[in-house]
């Protein structure tokens, strides 16, 4: 029972902190809002490696959760910069098709993907189709709706984070957590210092920002956590669940609403992301 709570845990955090993050870039610089959110992150989670007191993994194990970490920085850039230009009830289900790499990995390693797997794999293609279409621009170049792009650019960027957090979990799941962060903020920080975006921050804004960097980490953690508490399976069909968070908060708070060809999409990519990870 333990592992699908910390699953479900993870699906809270990362919804409400996709949210948060998304409405904060609308009104922030965009690098301004990951470098104060992954610091709030990596130091969260550095405090709770420190009072645990176990020894770091090999170094095979953290030169994977880099790796992640440099891949969920580009992801996370992508997702807020899209929840920000465009609507969050499609892009946040968009950006859950990452459930689709992991698969594609396994093909190129030798592995065949279950009839249950291939279902979900040409459902979920579907509804990105679906959901990525504005249907009030016609037929122009300009049909495809606002953010859509930046979604698939975050599936794609988290699809090749779950597969090196993956690895790296092997060794310990708070350690890759912390070296993940680590290195994600490692890239964003010179970034900043390239091009000096500015930090001059309200105390509502950085105590938000703050909370979605422990939130998204939190996240991390407690999926790294669940895999080890229960099947895999089990922990990633509820893991995936967040992008209804980030949907019922943008329906509840921002009055969102979409197409009913855009609806039916990001019902379908939900669904497909479930059946790739549940087969």
């Amino acid at each position: 029972m333990l592992g699908p709570l910390l699953a479900l845990g993870a699906s809270l955090s990362w919804g409400l902190g996709d949210f948060l993050g998304g409405l904060r870039a609308r009104r922030l610089p965009l690098l301004t809002v990951l470098v104060v959110s992954q610091a709030a992150g990596v130091a969260s989670i550095a405090l709770v490696v420190a009072v645990r007191g176990e020894g770091a993994p090999g170094g095979r194990h953290l030169a994977y959760a880099a790796l992640a970490g440099l891949v969920g920085a580009a992801g996370l850039a992508a997702l807020y910069r899209g929840l920000a230009v465009g609507a969050m009830s499609v892009v946040a289900p968009l950006a859950a098709t990452a459930a689709v790499v992991p698969v594609v990995a396994g093909l190129a390693r030798g592995e065949r993907p279950s009839a249950v797997q291939g279902a979900g794999i040409a459902l979920a293609l579907v509804g990105v189709l679906l959901a990525a279409r504005d249907p009030s621009a016609g037929g122009t170049r300009s049909g495809m709706a606002a953010g859509v792009g930046l979604a698939l650019v975050a599936a794609l960027c988290f699809g090749l984070l779950l597969v090196a957090l993956d690895a790296a979990s092997e060794g310990d799941a708070l350690w890759a957590t912390l070296a993940m962060r680590a290195a994600s903020f490692s890239l964003l920080a010179a970034a900043a210092l390239a091009l000096r975006p500015s930090l001059a921050l309200g105390e509502r804004d950085l105590v938000a920002l703050a909370l979605v960097g422990v939130l998204d980490t939190a996240g991390n953690a407690l999926f790294a956590l669940a895999s080890t508490e229960s099947l895999l399976s089990v922990a990633s069909v509820l893991a995936q669940l967040y992008p209804v968070v980030t949907v019922l908060l943008a329906r509840l708070v921002l009055s969102e609403r979409i197409a009913r060809s855009q609806g039916a999409g990001v019902v379908a990519a939900l669904a497909g992301v479930a059946l790739i990870t549940a087969g």
